[in-house]
């Protein structure tokens, strides 16, 4: 803890003559905004006369990197960097002034004036920028920082028009996210974490009692969600995800299930919400819709030693294509001893592998190279498939080469591979078509089967190589010099749909089967029916040229079907019939919109807008939340008891073994209990 009669030590990085850190990249010396400001803030809270003196000319030397010109395209905003010519990433506003945003809330009557009324401009300056980016609510992350800043930052203000606009768009992104179930950029390991923050931090922050209730309903709900995708087994957050870096995917953060736990200890979410993460009886299966209207949803099932996870579709928004991170769509998580395997799938263009996405140089290279594929999967349980077609590519792209493939991250955690009942003694080996891979990694085998491909060069390989420490199964469309693909460019006169590429998957625990040539064979004895219909050439109209990919097994059936020519999803089915769009579906926790929930013996009846149950009977714990915006009339049973509620909007009732809290905005008269009480 800081003793305020002593002043902070300056970091080793800092530049007294520029009053900065600094870091050499390449040779070239660098200094970063944001660390800038953190310092800055830093010297602010520990408010020594020598802390404030240095703090304000820390501050100076940040705000030369925010825009003033009057008539810039981003006035207001910050470059990344000092270095920086101009403003590039535009998200760099929100990362600038947060933390001056939270350092003068608790202590602008204790600095000096001059660095009070700097702080405040910087402020006013950067929520107008905010204000006129208007981030759209599908970019989730930056949608939240959105709201935070400009909800908290229009308080600290006191600008009634900031405030205003700061509310309403936290009204309009619950609705929006409402129309669907969870987050539109959903299950993402760093960035969901840092919206459910926002979130309560808003909770925590703002003096409007209604912003106050949504946000609380709002990082709870989100909050489920990521919990119910915490894996005791590995420890870490199951996929598939809409955003992640390198390290994440490869597991070699520390385990995120120890972030969920220390949202709930820290109060950022609800101590009730601990049902979701640790009360999960496994094998679970867990299903979400990030976006109803794009197909997107997400199926996730966790066993006690792995975890399997896939999207409907890819990320198809600005996020994937331009914001660091990457989708996956496929991955699994399983335990090898004190490591955790992952196995992930995407879709390649020109041998890239690591990737090097960076906005500004001195931002290091955290992840692989993006997916460049189109992706459709359907999954049920322990088996999915996936197709792949590529993203960006046709007449006017020369490309050297076009694969899928399929990832074991870490080579030397794999114990054994094996091709049909034939083990593999040494890599690179070649897979024949119509055969299935199995790979053995600690607790888990994966068989992967390959579909049928299109060839866009003579006898394109399929073959397991190891690349960078890491096992992979590729599946090439083309392989060859770099060459542009006439008959890919849509539309065009030569075109005849995207060139199929996919995979039938299957996990299962180490010790089902003796090896891998017996799991290989159960998986060869499932009737996998592949098939696409005729090549004709596009003239322009609606015309469909379907695929379609079945697997029937021990009663059990998994199907997708897509169109090739305009590479839309047309039916995706399991033996349950055909998949819907669920907003929250799980054993533990139920969402939708049409006034009535049911899970885990409680019963919910209430207006016919978004609502959830969070069920834990073995805690007699059951939480009944409804998203309004408009109030109704709400009945909520559970095997204790009941509560009834004349009208209320936006709000959660939480009944804990008889002890009812209840928590709403425009609620009307007096809650009848049945079976328990009312407490504060």
């Amino acid at each position: 803890m800081d003793n305020k009669n002593t002043p902070i030590s300056l970091p080793d990085d800092f530049d007294p003559a520029v009053n900065l850190p600094a870091r050499e990249v390449n040779g070239k010396i660098f200094h970063a905004t944001i660390p800038g400001m953190n310092l800055a803030t830093q010297l602010i809270e520990n408010s020594t006369p020598l802390d404030l003196e240095r703090a304000e000319k820390v501050l100076d030397a940040v705000f030369e990197s925010q825009e003033r010109r009057p008539g810039a395209p981003h006035y207001g905003n910050f470059t990344w960097e000092r270095e920086d010519e101009m403003v590039e990433d535009i998200n760099a506003v929100h990362f600038t002034v947060m933390p001056l945003i939270k350092t003068m809330l608790r202590c602008r009557d204790s600095v000096p004036a001059s660095l009070r009324t700097k702080a405040l401009e910087g402020i006013r300056l950067g929520l107008e920028a905010i204000a006129r980016i208007d981030v759209h609510l599908r970019y989730t992350t930056i949608a939240a920082a959105d709201v935070f800043d400009t909800c908290i930052g229009g308080e600290l203000l006191k600008d009634e028009a900031l405030i205003a606009r700061g509310r309403d768009k936290l009204r309009r992104w619950l609705a929006f996210t409402d129309q669907s179930g969870t987050f539109y950029e959903y299950n993402c390991p760093g960035y969901t974490g840092m919206s459910i923050e926002r979130l309560a931090e808003l909770a925590a922050l703002t003096n409007d009692s209604q912003t106050r209730i949504i946000a609380r309903v709002f990082a709870a709900r989100a909050g489920v969600s990521a919990l119910l995708h915490g894996h005791p087994g590995t420890g870490r957050w199951s996929g598939p995800f809409s955003r992640a870096y390198q390290p994440q995917i490869e597991a070699k953060t520390p385990p995120e299930i120890d972030w969920m736990r220390h949202w709930i200890a820290s109060g950022t979410l609800p101590e009730w919400t601990t049902s979701a993460l640790e009360d999960k009886s496994m094998p679970l299966e867990v299903k979400e819709t990030s976006d109803r209207i794009g197909q997107q949803m997400i199926t996730t099932y966790m066993d006690e030693g792995f975890s399997l996870g896939v999207a409907s579709k890819d990320l198809s928004s600005q996020a994937n294509r331009f914001v660091e991170g990457e989708s996956s769509a496929f991955i699994a998580h399983f335990n090898c001893g004190q490591e955790t395997g992952v196995l992930v799938s995407k879709y390649i263009l020109d041998e890239k592998w690591l990737g090097d996405f960076r906005t500004t140089p001195s931002r290091s290279n955290t992840q692989l190279q993006p997916d460049e594929g189109r992706f459709w999967g359907v999954q049920d349980k322990t088996r999915a498939i996936g197709l792949y077609a590529p993203r960006v590519i046709g007449a006017r792209q020369p490309c050297s080469g076009l694969k899928m493939a399929l990832i074991w991250m870490r080579r030397d955690l794999v114990d054994e591979i094996w091709i049909g009942d034939r083990k593999v003694a040494a890599l690179p080996a070649d897979v024949p078509s119509g055969e299935t891979v199995i790979v053995g990694s600690g607790t888990m085998w994966a068989a992967i089967r390959p579909l049928t491909r299109t060839h866009l060069s003579y006898n394109p390989p399929q073959r397991l190589v190891e690349r960078q420490g890491n096992l992979a199964l590729e599946v090439y469309n083309y392989e060859g010099a770099a060459k542009t693909f006439w008959e890919l460019g849509w539309p065009s006169s030569f075109y005849q749909g995207m060139p199929q590429c996919g995979f039938y998957a299957e996990v299962a625990e180490r010790g089902t089967y003796a090896d891998g040539a017996a799991f290989a064979q159960t998986v060869a004895a499932g009737q996998l029916n592949d098939k696409a219909e005729a090549a004709f050439t596009y003239d322009g109209g609606d015309e469909e040229r379907l695929w379609n990919v079945e697997y029937e097994r021990d009663g059990r059936r998994l199907g997708l079907k897509v169109d090739l020519m305009q590479w839309k999803l047309k039916q995706r089915w399991t033996e349950d019939g055909d998949q819907d769009w669920p907003m929250l579906k799980s054993p533990l926790a139920q969402q939708t919109c049409d006034g009535r929930v049911e899970v885990g013996g409680a019963k919910l009846e209430c207006g016919k807008a978004a609502a959830w149950i969070l069920a834990d009977p073995e805690r007699q714990c059951w939480v009944a939340t409804y998203h309004g915006p408009k109030a109704a009339p709400l009945v909520f049973d559970v095997p204790e008891g009941k509560v009834e509620i004349e009208s209320m909007g936006t709000g959660m009732v939480i009944w804990d073994k008889g002890r009812v809290r209840i928590e709403a905005n425009d609620m009307r008269g007096t809650p009848q209990i049945q079976g328990g009480q009312v407490v504060s």
